[in-house]
């Protein structure tokens, strides 16, 4: 076959070394950014399938995480109770904190600092720690008018819905990370000890590597 006929018309007009440097440039580019570890933002799967969480999908931190969890994890599905789930998310606390960092002359605050913690813990079906008590933080530095506050305040709870999101990212990333993945095979892979079993390992028992 002709080659006019195998290469597009934009191709044929580009002189061969011009075209040839191209294509070599965009060769070396793509093994850089390989070789950087750069991958574009895709889905990364949970573990586990059916997921049981005490974090209401009645607040927008709630509905939100729930959302984002699923789009990251299609295969995946909330349940309404621990018995039908593989893995249990449990919220131990959510925090909003709202300190003055800077007053002006007049005592007036000038800058806040937000901060938004979420504490938690992931469990398989069996109620036995895959991720132990974790803790992830936002902070943010905002400034503040007296003489604007319905304006202001409306501004910090924007501030705050933002934060909460990037919290949210944080998890997701976090549940789906390679050790949490592995924590939560090898747990899920050991059989189910007797209460008396539990009792004679407790001061020596060790979790799975994280």
């Amino acid at each position: 076959m002709h080659l006019a006929r195998l290469l597009p018309s934009s191709a044929l007009s580009v002189p061969a070394p011009r075209f040839w440097g191209l294509a070599g440039l965009i060769i070396l580019l793509s093994f850089f950014l390989t070789a950087c570890g750069f991958h574009l933002k895709g889905i990364a799967p949970l573990p586990f399938n059916a997921i049981y969480t005490n974090i209401t999908d009645n607040s927008a931190f709630g509905a939100n995480l729930r959302r984002t969890l699923l789009a990251s994890s299609p295969q995946s599905r909330f349940v309404e109770s621990p018995q039908e789930a593989e893995a249990i998310l449990r919220q131990l606390s959510l925090n909003r904190n709202q300190r003055e960092i800077s007053i002006n002359a007049k005592g007036q605050v000038e800058e806040y600092e937000l901060q938004l913690t979420f504490t938690f813990e992931l469990l398989d079906a069996k109620g036995r720690v895959v991720l132990p008590p974790t803790t992830l933080d936002v902070i943010r530095e905002v400034p503040y008018d007296a003489e604007a506050v319905q304006a202001k305040d409306s501004e910090i709870e924007m501030i705050f819905r933002d934060m909460e999101q990037s919290l949210i990212n944080r998890i997701v990333r976090r549940l789906s990370s390679p050790d949490v993945t592995s924590a939560y095979h090898f747990i899920s892979s050991q059989p189910e000890l007797s209460s008396m079993e539990e009792m004679e390992l407790l001061p020596n028992r060790q979790q799975a590597p994280l």
